[in-house]
């Protein structure tokens, strides 16, 4: 596809020849899936009782110095797939009683992903899709995926630059990001549920509070609800977890503290965020699988 001949589908703009080579992202023009399953520890409304049909993508186009999910991100975990495939892996996931199909950081293989869907759609699947993101997007790229998605789950990681390129290697993403969520919403706006009250539509923005970072944290919140009142939902995250000791950072070598996570909580009720998920519990010490409880904050 002439997409990868010339990769400019991230922020990146690497313009990479993924046919031949591999572009910031770390993936050439091969799709690659690590894992695809019904996943049982999403936000309630995307859950569900049966699991939301979670399709993980090799690659990751941001690089923080924490991730916890470095094997797929950055990795070799990862299956050469086709197109097609992928197709088949949807539907097989809707057979299974997946509550949606959540594609997790695809952006790198957007035109996999759409020719997919395509096929997938023309085959039955008539599950929402979910598109569940760094938030570090093109709007460009975003644009391509009009009418594929019906619900956009991006985080939204830093407000302030120096920090993001500190930890991400990406001092333009909190302008980046506010771009890409602005575009998100234009796509789905408010939310809609179902009976059950599962989400059909619309946008949850995701917020992973950092230890030694909840000044940062209240902008952020603050950012979202400025821009979005309460058309969007925010679930605010306390699952960091240390994946290692970081010399260069040594707030992020131990776990987020209660007392930090309810500063940004009490705060995020200050300012009158109604619409959001908290975590409760030992989030961290369970690594990826939070306790989400659907409340407002």
């Amino acid at each position: 596809m002439t997409a990868y001949a010339r990769c400019t589908l991230c922020p990146r703009v690497c313009g990479a020849d993924r046919t031949k080579g591999r572009g910031v992202c770390g993936e050439t023009d091969v799709l690659r899936v690590s894992r695809a399953s019904l996943h049982l520890w999403e936000e309630p409304c995307l859950t569900g009782t049966n699991g939301s049909g979670t399709v993980f993508f090799t690659g990751c186009n941001l690089g923080c110095v924490y991730c916890q999910n470095e094997g797929i991100s950055h990795g070799s975990h990862g299956k050469e797939i086709t197109p097609d495939r992928l197709a088949e892996i949807f539907l097989e996931l809707q057979a299974q009683g997946a509550e949606n199909i959540n594609l997790v950081t695809a952006v790198h293989f957007t035109p996999h992903v759409i020719r997919a869907l395509d096929k997938a759609k023309s085959d039955g699947l008539t599950l929402p899709v979910v598109y569940n993101s760094g938030g570090y997007e093109s709007v460009e790229t975003l644009r391509m995926l009009r009418g594929y998605i019906d619900i956009y789950l991006p985080d939204c990681k830093y407000h302030d630059p120096a920090l993001a390129a500190a930890l991400s290697r990406a001092a333009d993403y909190p302008a980046v990001a506010m771009a890409a969520l602005k575009e998100m919403f234009s796509q789905v706006g408010a939310p809609v549920f179902d009976e059950r009250g599962m989400m059909r539509r619309g946008m949850i923005v995701r917020h992973l509070v950092l230890p030694g970072h909840v000044d940062d944290s209240m902008a952020v919140l603050q950012a979202l609800h400025d821009t979005f009142g309460d058309d969007v939902y925010v679930s605010i995250m306390n699952q960091y977890t240390p994946v290692r000791k970081f010399p260069n950072h040594k707030e992020l070598s131990r776990k987020l503290t209660r007392y930090e996570y309810k500063k940004v909580t009490d705060f995020a009720a200050s300012i009158g965020i109604v619409n959001g998920f908290l975590q409760y519990g030992e989030a961290a010490a369970e690594s990826f699988i939070p306790d989400f409880d659907l409340r407002g904050v």
